[in-house]
């Protein structure tokens, strides 16, 4: 099947119109029918409702449009992991790590070492979901990956069975945190509560998403929990912490200033808290020396 026309057929349902959707695809309209035709024959079925005005999909046209998305975001992800891969010279180290690590862990543990060193980082992965960063380390679409660490994060998993080591560059403290209204906290995690508790939590592209869910299944007895809201960020769950839209676990590092000033407050109890180490991992069959280099360096550091 050609990506083309899976851009033919998002173009058409965008236009809802044949002779619309050609002119923004570049090809004359008798042309762009006969690719979405092709399509159609293809895939064997009908997608296009061609009896209604403005054009409409088909029920099976409904589910091809959630899957061509699907296709076509793989496949132009795939071809930007080759060309980072095919540029990348023997100075740049790929680095894969979340926005909310990248803002706290890297910049205060390894930048220095990095300017020191006059490496070349490639840091374009910080929109990856979590699960990304293990298939992508394991098939050298990067050199590192900077990530949380839990037990309860088992995605984690295939690269202990892997041939991969690790360095635990830090700890950091997992805790559920409120914006601090005019007497206290505005919500809280306390048993016996009548009103549920709104819940700002993580996608399932989150690291800690599984960290969160592992704690509220510890907690079967306490409070009714109503997730309002869930983000791939832990910024953006942060933000809407500090609006007062509910309460939601943060690690420590990222709200550390926030805690100081008493714009959030800590609630629940020790219960609610976990301990996180932040860990980098690499491939050890990955030979590149300023890699080694690097890794050495962390080593060395943490040690002393």
């Amino acid at each position: 099947m050609d990506t083309i026309w899976l851009k033919d057929f998002e173009a058409l349902v965008a236009h809802k119109n044949f002779s619309r959707a050609a002119e923004d695809r570049n090809v004359s309209q008798p042309a762009f029918s006969r690719r979405i035709r092709a399509l159609e024959d293809e895939v064997g079925v009908r997608l296009i409702n061609r009896q209604t005005l403005p054009l409409s999909l088909t029920p099976a046209g409904e589910v091809f449009l959630t899957q061509a998305r699907v296709i076509l975001s793989t496949y132009e992800e795939t071809i930007e992991r080759c060309q980072i891969v095919d540029a990348a010279g023997e100075n740049v180290i790929r680095f894969a790590t979340s926005h909310s690590l990248y803002l706290t862990h890297y910049k205060s543990h390894i930048a220095p070492l990095v300017d020191a060193g006059g490496l070349d980082i490639d840091l374009n992965s910080t929109s990856w979901g979590a699960s990304q960063f293990v298939a992508a380390l394991q098939q050298q679409y990067c050199d590192v990956i900077l990530t949380y660490w839990h037990p309860a994060m088992d995605f984690l998993s295939p690269l202990e069975a892997a041939n991969c080591e690790y360095i635990t560059l830090a700890r950091d403290v997992f805790m559920p945190v409120a914006k601090t209204g005019p007497n206290g906290p505005l919500h809280h995690l306390q048993k016996g509560q009548n009103k549920p508790v709104s819940l700002l939590s993580y996608g399932s592209a989150s690291a800690l998403k599984a960290l969160v869910d592992a704690t509220l299944r510890t907690h079967l007895d306490g409070p009714k929990i109503l997730v309002v809201n869930r983000s791939a960020l832990a910024n953006s769950v942060k933000a809407m912490i500090l609006e007062g839209f509910g309460l939601g676990w943060l690690p420590q590092a990222l709200c550390q200033q926030e805690l100081d000033s008493g714009a959030l407050q800590i609630v629940g109890d020790k219960s609610h808290i976990s301990q996180l180490e932040i860990r980098l991992y690499r491939d050890r069959e990955n030979k590149k020396s300023t890699l080694n280099n690097l890794w050495e360096r962390l080593r060395s550091d943490i040690e002393q």
